[in-house]
């Protein structure tokens, strides 16, 4: 080098590197974010000498390092020479290691968006390495979005891109940093022989190679922050983006790292997906590519490997596929994609389960046998055998390493395929199922018991009820307390209460632990902590109802007749199709033991009666009945006919209902069951109430309060205050009937009966309107129709809509009368109940003549 005037020998030198590069001036100038006036000035040789801020931008664009980087300054600064033939500038090589673009990459959108953010973000720190930690499950596409992101931002990096797989999952032991360092070095331009020894040595070196040079660093599929550490750069120039099923907390904690989460596709996203691989064959079966999608569980890995055996096999329907993939695990075999290991969905996830320490790896097996969509700590113990600490230490790992996901607070989830491949390798499984159905079962029956203190459980330990007997009155528990059920209920006309409201009071009863297990996963509700026990059932209801599911199929016949047993209660405040799903499995599995089955069928037939399927429902009362009179049980026997009672008047068959209710009385009356006579006296009092006799009615309800109140049954009382209310609304006492529902409603909020709170509502908004005050009956019949919503009680839905109607009628707001009497009219009409006609009647009439 010599020392010269300035004679644009600078200028030739940006023009040279620009030329290089392949860009415009204008390029040139957005890239470096100067002024194209001064570029073409600076290549013109009409800067004396520029600013050293320009000159480290333009270093900084052309990619020049070490002494490329010296030998521009010096020029920059009246110390030249001749550019290089050809334009080639220095003798430092820019890589360009970028993997291949994923072709029908699909979604991501609002990954790839804050992995801009993140990088625009990171322009307000200048001398801080950027670094993404882009973070997932096995199979779910972080490579591919890696990638996607980097071929998008690659021009913002003219130093070059590096990428190296680090193999943190592969079946091959990871790659050392070391070795990695090597790469990179070499790729730069380093001979063998100048490489370091020394590991430490190696990424000082790395380190000086890149300073100040715009270089993308990829690194894929790390499998810890030890590991990536000694790979990132020193000046903020360089962009590193790695991607880990780990979460690397510690490069987040210590290094500054950026995580962007990768989920599964959304369902739209994965059919999509789907429809770009398979094509035409996709586009003419929609249902078969949702369907498959989910069979997928939406993870792109087992999307394309979907795809492919589609096009691999073109004599196959998607159909055919779909119906292949039904049972899950056989669904993992298929999904091993011939003898490429990296697109075998099991063998993908192996590799993430053996980095896994032996009794976190034991737990995820183990783990895999829950049927639930989730799970919290305790059920996770039920199934490991485990301390409560432990297991969620293990949990802890295991989302740490996306082997599982967090639903919620406390709670657990692992998607279908991952559940699968897990319980497929849970050792000893049946010991394991069974520790979780009698967490379950014991838990359930304290939670159960605390909220519904009078409804007495199955003993949780045993495995088998004791028979029934003349105390054993409740429809659904063979072993049950005549106190456990409040009045069911009719169906049939805008008085009518839906078809069953069972309850208790607040008595307590001692809760149930689970015996002969560890206590650290037993869940025992403290007496009166109604509001856990109300929490712990809300957050495990879908859960249970598989459980329930999976202890009939797996062979559990005494679990699966007790948890219904124990469940009955709650689920009446739930949708009849799951107790209809509950009662018939336990009626299934209780074949051969009278008892039992009686039970079973009877409560089945009180959740087929709140569907609305009074034919099928006699059907099982039928049948409960003739076991019952087989086992000479009076009191099943009862409960049997008072649910043909109900049936019938669900069908509109007041006369024979009340025959029925006739008999039942008579029955309970013999087996000295007094709650069961409160029960028929109440039901036989409102058949009487919609037949008009309201006499008879009159005194059949004021003998069901009278034993329910010497019982302490406080939902009976309720029951039979609400129902009395209704009989004097019908003679005109409105005051009375107003302070019947008044005391009602109380009882049934104390006793979280949202069924009786319907009921309760709606009277009181009946009796404002007969004392002429449209405004709080609005109030009244709003609130009766939420409560029964979330109850599923169509018919009172029905009653709040004609309620409202009524009510807005009044108030001369016609265009609201109208909506809510054509409800009402749309569910009286569904329902079959007679109060359709009269209401279509009255919607025809001119609506200047008000209500009547």
């Amino acid at each position: 080098m010599a020392m010269v005037e300035v004679d644009g020998a600078f200028g030739a030198l940006v023009r040279a590197h620009r030329q290089r590069l392949g860009l415009t001036q204008e390029e040139l100038a957005t890239k470096a974010g100067l002024s194209v006036r001064s570029i073409v000035k600076l290549e013109g040789g009409r800067i004396g000498v520029p600013r050293p801020p320009t000159v480290r931008l333009l270093a900084q664009v052309f990619g020049l390092t070490g002494a490329d980087a010296e030998d521009f300054r010096r020029c920059a600064a009246g110390v030249a020479a001749d550019p290089p033939a050809g334009g080639r500038v220095g003798s430092g090589r820019v890589p360009a290691q970028l993997p291949p673009d994923v072709s029908a990459f699909t979604g991501r959108e609002a990954q790839l968006a804050a992995l801009d953010a993140l990088a625009f973000a990171a322009a307000d720190q200048p001398t801080a390495v950027f670094v993404a930690v882009v973070t997932g499950p096995a199979g779910v596409g972080k490579t591919a979005l890696a990638v996607r992101w980097a071929h998008h931002v690659r021009d913002r990096f003219p130093g070059g891109q590096l990428y190296v797989n680090l193999r943190g999952y592969d079946p091959a032991r990871p790659m050392a940093a070391g070795d990695a360092l090597t790469r990179f070095l070499t790729a730069l331009g380093v001979a063998a022989e100048d490489v370091p020894v020394d590991e430490d040595d190696r990424a000082a070196r790395f380190r000086t190679e890149v300073a100040d040079r715009p270089l993308l660093l990829l690194l894929d599929n790390a499998s810890s922050a030890e590991q990536v550490r000694p790979l990132l750069p020193g000046t903020a120039s360089c962009t590193v983006l790695v991607t880990s099923r780990d979460t690397l907390s510690g490069l987040v904690a210590v290094d500054g790292a950026r995580r962007v989460e990768v989920d599964l596709l959304t369902a739209g996203d994965a059919e999509v997906l789907l429809r770009r691989l398979i094509g035409a064959r996709a586009r003419s079966a929609p249902d078969a590519v949702a369907t498959l999608a989910e069979q997928c569980a939406r993870l792109p890995l087992a999307l394309r490997v979907a795809a492919e055996l589609i096009a691999a096999r073109p004599e196959v329907t998607l159909e055919d596929l779909v119906d292949e993939l039904q049972d899950q695990r056989r669904r993992l075999a298929v999904l091993a994609a011939g003898e490429d290991l990296r697109a075998s969905v099991p063998a993908v996830l192996s590799w993430s389960v053996r980095h896994l320490p032996q009794p976190v790896a034991r737990a995820f097996g183990l783990l895999g046998l829950h049927p639930g969509p989730d799970f919290d700590a305790h059920a996770a113990a039920s199934l490991t055998g485990a301390g409560l600490a432990e297991t969620r230490d293990a949990l802890a790992l295991l989302v740490r390493a996306h082997l599982a996901h967090r639903t919620g607070p406390g709670r657990y989830g692992m998607h279908d395929l991952l559940r699968a491949y897990a319980g497929a390798h849970a050792e000893q499984p049946g010991e394991a199922r069974r520790r979780m159905f009698d967490f379950y079962r014991a838990t359930a029956a304290s939670a159960v018991a605390t909220l519904f203190p009078r409804a007495q459980m199955p003993a949780a330990a045993s495995p088998v009820l004791p028979q029934g007997d003349r105390g054993a009155v409740s429809p659904v528990l063979p072993s049950g307390d005549p106190d456990a059920v409040s009045p069911v209920r009719l169906v049939g006309d805008r008085d009518a209460v839906s078809p069953v409201r069972l309850g208790g009071d607040r008595d307590a009863v001692s809760p149930v632990r689970l015996v002969g297990d560890r206590d650290a996963v037993s869940l025992v509700f403290p007496v009166g902590d109604r509001d856990a026990a109300h929490a712990w059932l809300e957050a495990e209801r879908a859960a249970l109802l598989a459980i329930v599911a999976e202890a009939a199929t797996s062979g559990h016949p005494a679990h699966t007749v007790d948890l219904a047993a124990i469940l009955a209660r709650y689920l009446v405040d739930g949708p009849p199709a799951d107790a209809v799903a509950v009662h018939g499995l336990a009626a299934d599995a209780a074949l051969g033991d009278g008892a039992r089955e009686a039970a079973a069928r009877d409560a089945l037939g009180l959740a087929l009666l709140r569907q609305g399927r009074p034919a099928t429902a006699t059907a099982q009362f039928d049948r409960a009945e003739a076991l019952f009179a087989d086992l000479g049980d009076l009191a099943g026997q009862a409960r049997a006919t008072l649910g043909q009672g109900l049936a019938e008047g669900q069908r509109h068959r007041l006369e024979a209902a009340a025959a029925r209710f006739e008999r039942s009385l008579h029955l309970f009356e013999q087996a000295g069951d007094r709650t069961g006579e409160a029960r028929a006296l109440n039901n036989l009092g409102l058949v009487e109430e919609r037949l008009g006799r309201y006499s008879p009615a009159e005194a059949h309800q004021q003998r069901a309060l009278v034993l329910y109140e010497q019982l302490g049954i406080l939902l009976g009382v309720a029951a039979a205050l609400t129902d009395l209310g209704i009989v004097e609304h019908r003679l005109g006492r409105a005051e009375q009937a107003a302070a019947h529902h008044r005391q009602a409603l109380e009882l049934f909020l104390d006793g979280r009966d949202r069924l009786g709170e319907s009921w309760a509502r709606n009277g009181l908004g009946e009796a404002a309107m007969a004392f002429g005050d449209p405004s709080t009956a609005l109030t009244h019949h709003a609130a009766a129709l939420a409560a029964a919503t979330i109850a599923a009680a169509r018919d009172q839905e029905a009653r709040a809509h004609l309620g409202l109607g009524d009510a807005h009628e009044a108030m001369h707001d016609l265009s609201s009368a109208r909506a809510h009497h054509e409800e009402a009219v749309a569910l009286f009409t569904e329902l079959g109940m007679p109060e359709a006609d009269g209401l279509r009647t009255r919607l025809t009439r001119a609506p200047e003549e008000g209500p009547r």
